[in-house]
């Protein structure tokens, strides 16, 4: 069974926008390692994101954690879905991947170390 495990929204000025979510939900803006126009929206834990409009248009997008990358992606074509993006590492992450349900709405699935 999946579950929800993190988020993204996008913005124009994804700085400026992180800024705003960290000061309104009481959390830290911190800059991916990884990605320029990416901030971490942390307070506990990791909640979500705030990334540029470069990286995807969709305004919010949900993560969702499989045990299975491969075999989650295959349910999804098998359904009707298709794959949205490149298979990705993040380091001491996971394996995640964008897809999108038959309507185009675009999702994301993570496989967890």
């Amino acid at each position: 069974m999946s579950r929800l495990v993190h988020f993204e929204i996008t913005g124009n000025d994804p700085e400026k926008l992180a800024e705003f979510y960290a000061r309104a939900l009481e959390v830290r803006s911190e800059p991916s390692p990884f990605l320029q126009q990416y901030h971490m929206l942390v307070g506990d834990t990791q909640l979500g994101a705030v990334m540029g409009r470069n990286y995807k248009d969709q305004v919010a997008i949900a993560w969702f954690e499989v045990g299975d990358l491969e075999a989650a992606v295959g349910r999804v074509v098998a359904g009707g879905g298709a794959v949205a993006g490149d298979k990705n590492t993040i380091p001491g992450e996971g394996l995640v991947q964008y897809v999108a349900d038959p309507e185009g709405t675009i999702f994301g699935l993570k496989q967890p170390v």
